[in-house]
């Protein structure tokens, strides 16, 4: 265990699984105290399960992040919990890939909901509760830099989230809130299994896109949240992390 982020708590979206529950763990190793929270109360049970095996201190708040009464589920679960709150790492995502002509406007507005409307709305409920030194760090996608087919709306909600840490960061930096991004790759994640078992031609068609040959784990992208997350970025303010084998950079 590390003392990296000790005393600090933090509240961790699309925790149950993938990325997030990477993210919730490491947190829980450099330190912290960390709130696992996601649609699933038995998947969160199994990840608070490790980090506790390994000696960290968690808390679950099972919410799904399209009900309106959410934020304030999770934000209430947190300061009963543990009595404060210095952060927010928003995992939680949905991508639902479709051609653009046949695409209905509810899986538009749906997936618009999960990876924007919701971390957004989060954040506007934990805000009174942030303190200086404080930190939010959002989850992008190379996708929010790159264009790509049949990806029309997880592109627009991924681009608008990285103007939302640019926007949030100069508005927060004042009071001594740091917001920042990360925008993983290609990953070996729950959320993309489904699509490289239903095509197997998926995997080396984006490794052979990717400089570094391969796809990302997704404990490659935690260490990332953990460092945004510690005085160790004190002077990061609007930061887009690329973690994408170099995708983004050809």
């Amino acid at each position: 265990m590390s003392t990296l982020l000790a005393e600090r708590v933090a509240i961790v979206s699309g925790a149950s699984s993938g990325i997030g529950a990477s993210i919730a763990e490491q947190m829980a190793q450099a330190g912290a105290r960390v709130v696992l929270t996601g649609r699933d109360e038995g998947r969160l049970e199994d990840v608070a399960g490790r980090i506790r095996a390994e000696g960290g201190e968690c808390a679950t708040v099972a919410a799904d992040l399209r009900d309106e009464d959410a934020p304030a589920q999770i934000v209430d679960g947190t300061l009963a919990a543990y009595g404060t709150l210095n952060g927010l790492i928003h995992s939680a995502g949905l991508y639902w890939p479709r051609g653009f002509a046949g695409m209905p406007l509810s899986e538009l507005d749906e997936q618009w909901h999960v990876n924007l409307r919701a971390p957004f709305a989060l954040t506007q409920t934990a805000l009174p509760h942030l303190g200086e030194e404080s930190f939010v760090v959002f989850i992008s996608s190379q996708l929010g830099a790159i264009g790509a087919p049949d990806s029309t709306a997880y592109c627009a909600t991924k681009g608008a989230v990285e103007q939302l840490t640019r926007a949030l960061a100069i508005e927060l930096a004042p009071v001594g809130i740091r917001v920042n991004c990360i925008a993983p790759g290609a990953i070996h994640s729950p959320m993309n299994a489904g699509l490289r078992a239903a095509d197997p031609t998926l995997e080396a068609a984006f490794s052979e896109r990717t400089p570094a040959g391969r796809w990302g784990e997704v404990d490659e992208i935690a260490p990332a949240a953990v460092f945004l997350s510690s005085e160790a970025a004190s002077y990061m303010h609007g930061a887009i992390l690329r973690i994408d084998g170099g995708t983004t950079a050809q």
